[in-house]
Parts: C-alpha cells; structure tokens; sequence
C-alpha cells in the first residue's frame, strides 16, 4: 500500500468538510454528523454532510452524488471529518470503501495511519479482495 504525505491543499480539504458539518450540524437531532470534502483533479471541492435515517446515506456518499450530479468523474482526493474525532478524520465505513472502490479506485483517501498520523492512500488499498460486478 502507497502512504502519501499530506500537503496544504489537503488541510484546506479537512478545512472545507469541517467547515460543511458545522454549517449544517443538527444539535439535539445528530442528522448530519459527518462531513465531507471531496477535490477534483481540475481542483473543484465539492462538500457535503451525512444524512442519517432509516436508510441514511453517508457524507462520502452524498458528497460524490453532487460532483457526479455537476458533471465531474475525475476525483483525487476525498476526506470525511468530526471535529471530535482523531485529528477530525474519520476513515471511510465498508460501504463507502466499496462505493470508492468501484466509482474512483486511484482517489486518494486522508486517513490516520497506525501512529495518528495523516496520510493519504488510494481507495483500492482500504478493501482488499473487494466485490467486482462480472459481466459474463
């Protein structure tokens, strides 16, 4: 697995997302509790919030909805954030890492590594052995 060291525009990512949830967190309600930041390789951010429920929809989920809704396909980094979790990352759920997977495989994905440090890896590398549609 490649590790990729952070630069500046990806703490302005992590900026962007907290930034998102703040605007939109629901005290008391917990609706939207996650959010999202997502640069594109042309250098568009696109930003979102979880939306929870009896079938929520994760902040990652929400946010690649709107860039693919805007017409972008070609993403390069994304990051999920809680200002009260590990250096306000919080790493992707299974069924973001699948959706990653097969919309996205080479985006870069801000994470912390086993120390607590902020890297960067590819979606590919967060589910092995992932789930691939066959076509026969």
């Amino acid at each position: 697995m490649q590790r990729y060291e952070l630069d500046e525009s990806d703490k302005l990512l992590i900026e962007k997302g907290l930034e998102v949830l703040k605007n939109n967190f629901d005290d008391g309600i917990y609706n939207h509790t996650v959010g999202c930041a997502l640069r594109c390789k042309n250098g568009k951010i696109f930003t979102g919030v979880n939306c929870d429920g009896i079938h929520g929809s994760c902040a990652e989920y929400i946010t690649i909805g709107c860039a693919i809704s805007a017409g972008e396909r070609d993403f390069d980094t994304i990051v999920a954030v809680h200002d009260k979790h590990l250096n306000r990352v919080i790493p992707p759920c299974g069924n973001c890492r699948q959706m990653l997977y097969e919309y996205c495989p080479g985006i870069k994905v801000i994470v912390n590594d086993e120390s607590g440090k902020l890297i960067k890896v590819e979606a590919k590398d967060l589910l092995p052995f992932a789930w691939q549609s066959v076509v026969c």
